[in-house]
């Protein structure tokens, strides 16, 4: 009789990668910045993805060790065999016209032919099958590598392709897929990138290549705020006069969105409003807010004019049918007439349109929460999700922002600012922007200086939503992820290459807490090391 061991290793969370850019991780100045953050631990993925075959042993075999990538897979059922390396004149086929465009690319990248859908089995092959659970987490999948073949399964597409992904890395640079099933899905479902194009050009091809890194890391949202006081980075038809020289056009972005679709990326458009909108401005200078003085107020709109809202959702309403994904980030973010001690009297405009619309006793951050909800309103009525920065958000109005807005969480340093547990305690869903941890912003302005790949995997979780301090457990499940962001403050401080390199490895160690935000298995100089050897 043989006896076989079968060992089933739990991976945790930490092995990296660097798939794109090279270049320094920013040590020296992230180090300057103390803290510790705490996390929870989290369990394998408990979700089916229906009976595996047991891989085949054999004696002439070391039992496989758990694949190496990044984001570290959850869990992986080692097994005895050669495991799979890529050949010319292999296939990938599929069991659905569906994953065409997956098979495709993971044919393409590892030089396999496609050989679009099959039933029969060859040696070599590379199979992908939308096959799970009712209810199972369609970014779930399980790949199993035996008989000198690959098995890539899911409930869904982008569960499928986050399976290639995991192939890709593990073949990389002659590497081997070792023998055995992997079992994954992410902790949590918004992995995010977000990119302040409007302060600094950006090229699309620059974009793309940022699209193609992120996919490979298995990130699922790339945010584009395009619009701010320094520039209006995308072409319009309703309103060309407010559109900055350097620019993308829509035939660009088009191509963008194309890209980011074939890697299960969602596009966050962000056009920021009533503040951060000086590019409108320029072209608008009737629209511009003035306090009882006249003087002008930089960047913020006079929202008790009606052609304020008129022109911010005519641009909305535009951009919908250039990005058709089903979120959108409002802004709502610094807006100066609420930044003063008393804006009834510094505003009296704006006091005076509040009590019209609101009642007596209405103040101007009641007539603020009701421009959050109409451009909630907007953007609703074409089906997408709204999101607005957690200083949007005001305490004590007698007008409440809309329950489905999601708190864009990125500081806790504004006038009046709350505790991300008074959001979470109402019932709101949250995302972590961080900007203790998750913020690179260019030239490090006041107090931000860049953050490093390091700090984040080993202080960082979702829980940390303000400075370094986790919320309660209780509230996990309302933090749907996080989102690392490029602010270009001062635009000129790093090149685009620049940019690549020194968010190369802050991206890695970001999704790896996305993906499962307890304990790392690997430490930072392993993942590090690891990260290199992928790039």
């Amino acid at each position: 009789m043989l006896i076989v061991a079968v060992l089933v290793v739990t991976v945790g969370a930490g092995v990296g990668l660097g798939l794109l850019a090279g270049g320094d991780d920013g040590e020296s100045a992230g180090s300057r910045q103390q803290g510790s953050a705490a996390g929870t631990s989290q369990a394998a993925p408990s979700s089916e993805q229906g009976s595996s075959p047991t891989p085949s042993p054999t004696r002439s075999y070391a039992l496989s060790k758990a694949p190496q990538t990044i984001p570290a897979v959850r869990s992986h059922t080692a097994a005895r065999g050669p495991g799979w390396r890529p050949a010319s004149g292999e296939r990938v086929v599929v069991s659905d016209a569906g994953l065409a465009d997956e098979g495709r690319l993971i044919a393409g990248e590892l030089g396999l032919t496609y050989g679009g859908e099959k039933d029969d089995v060859r040696a070599g092959d590379v199979r992908l099958e939308l096959k799970g659970a009712k209810g199972a987490d369609p970014e779930s999948y399980s790949m199993t590598v035996r008989d000198g073949r690959v098995s890539i399964s899911g409930p869904g597409e982008a569960g499928v392709f986050y399976g290639t992904r995991t192939l890709k890395q593990e073949v990389h640079d002659g590497g081997t897929a070792p023998e055995g099933v992997v079992r994954d899905e992410p902790a949590k479902p918004v992995r995010g990138f977000m990119l302040d194009m409007a302060r600094k050009f950006f090229t699309a091809d620059w974009i793309e290549d940022r699209v193609r890194e992120l996919g490979d890391l298995k990130y699922n949202q790339l945010g584009l705020h395009f619009s701010d006081d320094q520039g209006f980075r995308i072409a319009s038809d309703s309103h060309p006069e407010i559109v900055s020289q350097q620019h993308l056009t829509k035939a660009q972005v088009r191509k963008i969105v194309q890209l980011a679709e074939s890697r299960h990326i969602t596009i966050v458009p962000e056009i920021d409003s009533p503040g951060h909108l000086g590019a409108v401005i320029a072209a608008h200078p009737d629209l511009q807010l003035r306090n009882a003085s006249g003087a002008p107020t930089r960047g913020a709109v006079d929202i008790s004019k009606p052609e304020s809202a008129e022109i911010v959702d005519d641009l909305l309403n535009e951009y919908a049918g250039l990005f058709p994904g089903s979120q959108w980030h409002l802004g709502g973010d610094e807006y100066q007439a609420l930044v003063v001690s008393n804006p009834e009297a510094s505003y009296p405009q704006l006091a005076a349109a509040a009590r019209e619309a609101y009642g007596s006793g209405a103040g101007v951050a009641d007539l603020a929460t009701g421009w959050l909800n109409d451009r909630a309103a907007t953007v609703r009525a074409h089906e997408r999700t709204p999101r607005a920065w957690n200083d949007g958000f005001f305490r004590n109005t007698s007008v409440q922002p809309d329950k489905d807005i999601q708190v864009a969480y990125w500081t806790g340093k504004e006038i009046g600012a709350r505790l991300p547990v008074e959001y979470l305690s109402t019932g709101r869903k949250v995302i972590n922007y961080n900007d203790e941890f998750l913020y690179y912003v260019l030239g490090e302005p006041q107090t931000f200086v860049y953050p490093t790949g390091q700090r984040i995997y080993e202080q960082w979780t979702p829980r940390v939503l303000r400075g370094t301090t986790a919320v309660p457990a209780k509230y996990d499940s309302q933090i749907l992820g996080g989102s690392f962001a490029v602010w270009c403050d001062l635009a000129n401080s790093q090149t685009q290459a620049q940019v690549a390199a020194g968010i190369r490895l802050p991206l890695a160690a970001t999704v790896q807490k996305l993906w499962d935000p307890g304990k790392p298995k690997l430490t930072w100089a392993e993942f590090r090391a690891l990260a290199d050897r992928l790039d």
